[in-house]
């Protein structure tokens, strides 16, 4: 348990690096990110995977019954090193907190039932992405995490790495509906994460 925590926390910061530079990005094209800040966040993933970290959307759709108990695990790792990450938006010079918010705000616009199922997207291409790195093709890889970004799919783990920038006071203000939101695409993601299971062949994928 100790070792799945420690990794799933790195795996979280590794995440948190990746959106922070997306954020950057956006910062710098007077957006919330960029196409190239799309691109870069490849990093995180590239990350998770070379040394084999435990990421909720890495793992959900690998996962065995009898494992629900370590991936919820998992996602709480991930968000304390979202956390951990977090704490450098709060004393760099660039307006990152500010661009967080935008995203977070979007989110919220959008509402609970269109951010699940725009996670489910998210889930589908992560787990395509890992399949095929898992057999040395990391082109799935590079390609998919930018499609996820630019599609406007939600991702949880990049999500709470956002969320946990936002000013204290903004979340003061909304937390029951950031809450809500977050919720939706962590379900939003399994499902997606697991649609290999659900519409092919059992065998073929397990």
């Amino acid at each position: 348990m100790k070792k799945t925590l420690r990794s799933s926390i790195f795996a979280g910061i590794a995440i948190g690096a990746a959106g922070f530079g997306f954020l950057a990005s956006g910062v710098q094209s007077e957006t919330y990110g960029s196409l190239a800040g799309a691109v870069l966040f490849s990093f995180g993933l590239l990350t998770v995977v070379g040394y084999k970290l435990r990421l909720y959307t890495g793992t959900a759709g690998f996962i065995k019954k009898n494992e629900v108990g370590t991936l919820f695990l998992i996602l709480l790792g991930n968000i304390l090193g979202c956390f951990i990450a977090s704490l450098l938006a709060r004393v760099t010079p660039m307006a990152i907190q500010e661009a967080a918010q935008k995203i977070l705000e979007l989110r919220l616009r959008t509402g609970a039932i269109r951010c699940g199922l725009l996670g489910i997207g998210c889930g589908f291409i992560m787990t395509t992405a890992v399949q095929f790195a898992r057999q040395k093709q990391y082109l799935p890889l590079l390609f998919g995490v930018p499609l996820f970004i630019v599609c406007g799919f939600t991702h949880c783990v990049a999500d709470a790495f956002y969320y946990l920038c936002v000013p204290i006071d903004f979340w003061m203000a909304n937390a029951l509906d950031i809450l809500t939101v977050y919720i939706s695409i962590v379900l939003g993601n399994l499902i997606g994460c697991n649609l290999y299971r659900i519409v092919l062949a059992k065998d073929q994928y397990e």
